[in-house]
């Protein structure tokens, strides 16, 4: 008989049910949703949300706009020869980018060795933005500008409908690590979320986890002896829902501690992870890629919410930049066997103003930027250059703001199409009202061109 009962299952695995975003209560979460054919190739992604809304004009300059100047920027604007050329003539980048300069240069984008892998897209935002951390992060997670109700997120449909995501071999398909869970991973069925790898874990490791029934072993043992085999009584409510998750909940617990019985990890290619948060998760990031069948990571990084003592060259704004570069430049490194395969994308609730304020900083504005790096990727600058810059562009919105040029939709429409290799009709059930979105602002919806 298999004294691991389910109620002393229940007690002693919140926590791993908890990082799976589970509501043991709540029937519905289990609700299985129609799916479509799963992903037929490697592709891969992580996404990283820059939260507190990154200032986009401090971080891609456009020295070619007059108004970007000491009058409008006293203590934030960086001298021409102190930045970072694009290449192109009319933009140039924060000095602390240059751990990127490996990644995103090349002789035919600035005449510097490098891959050319990465896309710098400037005036990203959406119709109607919203200037509230909480509704536009929301927005941009849900994909739904407008709706701060809706709670699924627009990268959860899209994994949903292509993983039969209750089915055991795909509980770990996709993960967010964040100590909150990631709106655009959230969905009626359960995908994992947990700060630390080792947290998911439990200290009787393949203890607790034992072994599924077999024909010699009919209970099996711990929790696959439970959830490893049939229902006990497939007649009662739910049981065969609440059976199915308890099989998903062993299935990651599984797949993680064997990504870590594999060892201490140590990055490939002389890659070095910035020493911060966002170093220890992006390091985790690329080890869960190598040893786990994961294709899709999410993760945060806060910070940007730069109201007060923004610095220049250094400082606060620096510092973000710099640890998200290194981090982007360490994953090119170590995840050189995958970069074909893979995009590393940067989100944001939304940019700072166009003109400093008297705190030395900025305050929430409109478009800001995203980096788009990986294998596919056509390097270069975006949206910001003397062909799609207009005059006075920095003050193109209220006379205070930099209008967007492009929507977000359209960045992850171009993603979800050309990377992933989904449909054009795919992107309303990914984002819905996308085409209603498109025909209200066609202009909005014009591809880049970056893959």
């Amino acid at each position: 008989m298999n004294i691991f009962n389910r109620r002393r299952f229940l007690k002693t695995s919140s926590l791993a049910f908890s990082a799976l975003g589970l509501n043991m209560v709540a029937p519905t979460m289990f609700q299985k949703r129609m799916e479509a054919a799963a992903m037929a190739n490697n592709k891969k992604l992580i996404f990283i949300f820059l939260q507190g809304g990154n200032d986009g004009i401090n971080t891609i300059l456009p020295r070619g706009d007059a108004m970007y100047n000491t009058t409008t920027r006293p203590t934030l604007f960086i001298p021409e020869g102190e930045a970072l050329d694009s290449g192109n003539g009319f933009a140039q980048l924060h000095p602390a980018l240059s751990p990127i300069g490996e990644v995103y240069n090349h002789s035919s984008i600035n005449g510097l060795n490098g891959a050319g892998n990465m896309a710098l897209l400037h005036r990203i935002g959406y119709d109607g933005q919203s200037r509230s951390h909480f509704d536009s992060q929301h927005f941009w997670q849900n994909g739904i500008p407008g709706d701060a109700d809706t709670e699924e997120g627009f990268m959860y449909r899209r994994i949903n409908a292509a993983y039969d995501l209750n089915h055991p071999d795909n509980a770990f398909v996709a993960a967010g690590l964040s100590s909150n869970q990631l709106v655009a991973l959230k969905g009626k069925n359960m995908i994992p979320n947990f700060s630390r790898t080792a947290d998911f874990t439990f200290p009787a490791g393949k203890r607790f986890l034992g072994e599924a029934p077999t024909a010699l072993d009919v209970d099996g043992r711990a929790l696959m002896g439970l959830y490893g085999g049939a229902p006990d009584d497939p007649t009662k409510p739910y049981r065969q829902l609440v059976h199915g998750a308890g099989q998903g909940v062993g299935r990651t617990m599984d797949v993680i501690q064997d990504a870590l019985d594999q060892g201490a990890y140590t990055p490939s290619n002389d890659a070095e992870y910035p020493d911060s948060s966002l170093g220890r998760k992006l390091t985790e990031a690329a080890m869960l890629m190598k040893r786990t069948p994961v294709r899709v990571i999410g993760l945060r990084k806060g910070g940007f919410d730069t109201h007060q003592r923004q610095g220049q060259i250094a400082g606060s704004h620096a510092n973000l930049l710099g640890d998200v570069a290194q981090g982007i430049q360490a994953l090119y490194r170590d995840l050189q066997d995958q970069w074909d395969d893979l995009l590393v994308v940067t989100l944001t609730e939304f940019g700072r103003t166009s003109k400093e304020n008297g705190s030395n900083g900025t305050d929430h504005a409109e478009s800001s930027v995203m980096f788009v790096a990986g294998g596919g990727v056509k390097g270069g600058v975006y949206n910001c250059d003397d062909r799609t810059w207009e005059d006075n562009a920095m003050f193109s919105a209220r006379d205070r703001y930099l209008a967007r040029k492009t929507d977000f939709r359209g960045v992850f429409g171009e993603i979800f199409q050309r990377h992933f290799g989904d449909s054009r009709e795919q992107l309303d059930q990914w984002m819905p009202g996308y085409s209603i979105a498109e025909m209200d602002n066609p202009k909005d919806f014009v591809p880049l061109g970056f893959l």
